[in-house]
């Protein structure tokens, strides 16, 4: 039975999505590179007492700005520097985001659509795998939701001067200016553009006169501005790198991922199914007159509140199509739109035409069982080989979502029996959730080294001497989260070395060439090195005493110098190691 007012709704969302994101949020160990190199500059913050200047192996990282890294140090005070603590950020600003996007959809919409809404976005793929990792853009999609939402609570007053719809419209600058602190200017970029292109697509461009836009700017600079200032002060030539080299020229010109313009449409495709396939009679059921008794909207209100929706998704979707640098978590603002379209679009389920219905979830059965079968054969073909256990949780994620679809199908032939129908759904895209989380801990060796790291830990303060910590033609991000110890770089650079300011002064935790390796190897002096098992017989030849192995993971092992012997359980790696 659905909630009797808007806000037991609102707790609704939050609570079951909070069962959802945050048991076992600390389980998986942090993924390379993101989880390991955010958790760190966290970490950093709380052991330099420093919330100003951001650090990544205590080496300046002005990449993104500081929200995210104040609530994940926040966590750490609160919960010790664990996985649990660094993740529980994204986690909390994901329900926030489920709560808002029910609240716009309630606002537009009405209880049941609300309802759909907000179990539609925490249940899509990309949404939830999201929730779950620390990183910045749930930070980002968070504020871009209160921001958006909060002006479309001030646009739906008679008039953009009324007070409570100025007091909207402080609110969205408000949440824009967190959202600058969390992503950088993009927030602000995409907020405006979107309603600016709204206002301007609704003839309302004039009205913007009426609104406080000058306390909308005192607003955002007084909350947005003053670490930007200290940023500066402290680290003369700060705001040129962050603007014009980490912003406008990574924009433009960057080729970092070298992804072209097609790289969303599958990530919002398989990111948001199998909810994507109800987004078009969502969109178009808001532009017609609306049929349920509990919707807020008239008619032109609803196709005024679908153009809204519309250029919200694809502001942003062109927005982070255009650069060749980008990620599929770039795409989380824009999922709120969709969520709102397909919750619309499975409220009116019930009253579609029966042939209509019968002939939708056909189609939804058939594309579900030949897209599982078609992933069961590829995955047996490429991925069973050489990951097994990875593979067989994929297969059993694709014909869980298949047998929804198919119980879907069967049950909501019948009209009045279409909410059990799509409970059936969710009941299975829930069971993904706890596979797919399996499958995180059975791809863990390919991308994590906490292990790794507990099999050193011993060894780097055991001898006297405490043991240089470094890795050799790579850095593994994590490292210095999971040891406390700083790590050195050897025979590579890589994006800390971007930072310079002016300063020519090089890093001393840089190794710049073999024969320097060579040298402190055989100095006497302890070190822990960290290479890639391709990289063994070469460092065989190169490093005298010869390395001892003391773990491994994924593909990459510790080598060791100095004169303790290994843990028994190094014996499972002396394989890779070319003995």
């Amino acid at each position: 039975m659905l909630a009797t007012s808007a806000r037991s709704r609102l707790i609704l969302c939050a609570l079951v999505a909070a069962a959802l994101y945050l048991p076992g949020l600390g389980a998986p160990a942090l993924w390379e590179p993101d989880e390991g190199r955010y958790a760190e500059i966290a970490r950093e913050m709380v052991a330099t007492h420093d919330y100003v200047t951001p650090r990544n192996d205590f080496e300046l990282y002005f990449e993104k700005p500081p929200l995210v890294y104040w609530c994940e140090a926040a966590a750490i005070h609160l919960f010790g520097p664990t996985e649990f603590a660094v993740r529980l950020p994204s986690a909390m600003f994901s329900i926030g985001q489920v709560v808002l996007t029910a609240a716009i959809a309630d606002a537009m919409l009405g209880a049941s659509a609300a309802i759909l809404a907000a179990l539609v976005l925490m249940l899509s793929p990309l949404f939830f795998a999201f929730a779950r990792f620390a990183t910045l853009d749930p930070a980002l999609a968070f504020f871009l939701t209160a921001a958006l939402g909060a002006f479309y609570f001030a646009s739906r007053c008679a008039s953009f001067a009324d007070r409570t719809s100025r007091t909207w419209i402080l609110t969205s600058a408000t949440m824009l200016a967190f959202g600058t602190l969390a992503k950088g200017p993009v927030a602000l970029i995409l907020g405006g553009s979107i309603v600016l292109i709204w206002l301007a697509f609704q003839h309302r461009l004039r009205e913007i006169a009426r609104m406080p836009l000058v306390w909308c700017a005192i607003i955002y600079f007084a909350i947005a501005a003053p670490w930007f200032i200290l940023a500066e002060l402290r680290n003369p030539g700060f705001l040129r790198f962050f603007f014009i080299h980490e912003h406008l020229q990574r924009y433009l010109s960057s080729q970092e991922h070298g992804w072209g313009l097609w790289f969303f449409f599958p990530i919002v495709i398989a990111g948001f199914w199998p909810w994507i396939f109800f987004v078009p009679l969502g969109w178009s059921a808001m532009r017609a007159i609306p049929e349920t008794s509990d919707s807020n909207s008239s008619p032109a209100t609803a196709r005024s509140d679908s153009h809204f929706l519309t250029i919200w998704f694809v502001v942003i979707f062109v927005f982070f199509s255009i650069p060749r640098s980008k990620l599929g978590t770039y795409i989380l603002p824009a999922l709120p739109p969709l969520a709102i379209f397909a919750g619309c679009g499975l409220s009116r389920l019930t009253s579609a035409a029966s042939e209509y219905r019968i002939r939708l979830f056909n189609y939804f059965a058939i594309a579900n069982i030949l897209i599982a079968l078609i992933a069961a054969i590829a995955l047996a073909l490429a991925l069973y080989p050489l990951y097994p256990a990875l593979a067989i949780d994929w297969m059993l994620i694709a014909a869980v979502i298949a047998i929804g679809a198919l119980l879907m199908y069967t049950i909501a032939r019948i009209p009045s029996r279409t909410p059990y129908a799509i409970a059936a759904l969710a009941i299975a895209m829930a069971t993904t959730i706890a596979l797919a989380e399996r499958a995180r801990e059975d791809a863990a060796p390919l991308s994590t080294y906490r292990n790794l790291a507990r099999a050193v830990v011993p060894y780097l303060s055991a001898d006297d001497n405490q043991c240089t910590l470094a890795s050799y033609r790579h850095y593994i991000q994590s490292l210095p989260f999971y040891t406390h110890r700083r790590e050195t770089r050897v025979v590579y650079w890589g994006e800390l070395s971007e930072v310079t300011l002016g300063t020519p002064v090089k890093s001393p935790f840089l190794v710049g060439s073999d024969a320097r390796l060579s040298e402190i190897w055989s100095s006497g002096a302890c070190m822990i090195l960290i290479a890639n098992a391709s990289d063994i017989p070469v460092l065989r030849e190169l490093l005298n005493p010869t390395p001892v192995v003391l773990g491994c993971e994924g593909k990459k092992l510790a080598l060791y110098n100095g004169a303790l012997a290994p843990p028994p359980a190094a014996s499972t790696c002396l394989d890779r190691s070319g003995r």
